[in-house]
């Protein structure tokens, strides 16, 4: 399975070469485009004031955070990098976030997450709509994702609406219910040498049969209709060996 990370931070202000920080960071854990169930998600205390014109955004004020862990907390800074792993990020405008998050993993003595590791949304969005409004509530609105859930802007909602869009830029529902054979296999055929995994054939043989819905009744009727009507034109019954049917 291809695992992606979609996430998502509000922050104190626009600019973190300006000193602004992270005050909400949340993650959701996509595999094969399909939410798994998991998340991440973190309140931050940023150690400084949040600008007014922020706030009105997400509706996150200083004493909401006042006591809240800062970034390089175990429970925030550690968590956070075991729950991402070495999975794809994937965000909307995602230098924004880069930007923020590698600036709190420098404060934090950590490496910072390389560009070639994210996913950005709005590039693939600009890519595929030239010239159309793609932010993320116009994507939402341009696939029919609701945004009943979303007041304000929060990480957490905006993740999760995330990956519906990212599922939708990437093909569709029709993506993620790829049944080709190229994205399946059956854990109980296995190469003879390798003990590779084999892939799934289009139609796997039923390991019980279904329970027949045809009455003895029905079956006979069938059987007579053939016999009278049909005669000698069912080719099922008068097939050579070999013959294509």
């Amino acid at each position: 399975m291809t695992r992606h990370i979609c996430l998502d931070t509000e922050t104190t202000g626009l600019d973190p070469k300006s000193g602004h920080r992270i005050i909400e960071i949340a993650c959701v854990e996509v595999e094969d485009f399909i939410p798994t169930g998991n998340s991440f998600h973190r309140y931050i205390n940023p150690d400084r004031d949040i600008e007014p014109e922020a706030e009105k955004v997400h509706g996150i004020s200083r004493q909401m955070v006042a006591n809240q862990p800062r970034f390089d907390a175990p429970e925030i800074c550690e968590a956070f990098l075991d729950f991402i792993g070495d999975a794809p990020l994937v965000a909307h405008n995602a230098a924004f976030d880069r930007g923020f998050i590698n600036a709190e993993l420098e404060r934090a003595g950590r490496a910072p997450l390389p560009t070639p590791r994210w996913i950005c949304t709005y590039e693939m969005a600009k890519s595929r709509f030239p010239g159309a409004y793609n932010s993320l509530d116009a994507l939402c609105k341009r696939f029919k994702i609701s945004l009943a859930e979303r007041e304000k802007h929060g990480a957490l909602i905006d993740t999760k609406l995330l990956a519906r869009v990212y599922l939708e830029l990437s093909g569709g529902a029709e993506r993620a219910l790829d049944l080709s054979p190229e994205r399946h296999s059956d854990p109980r055929r296995q190469t003879p040498n390798a003990g590779e995994e084999r892939p799934l054939s289009a139609a796997l043989p039923r390991t019980r049969p279904l329970t027949p819905r045809l009455t003895l009744a029905e079956a006979e009727a069938h059987r007579a209709f053939v016999t009278k009507t049909l005669k000698d034109k069912t080719l099922w019954q008068f097939a050579k060996e070999g013959d294509a049917v």
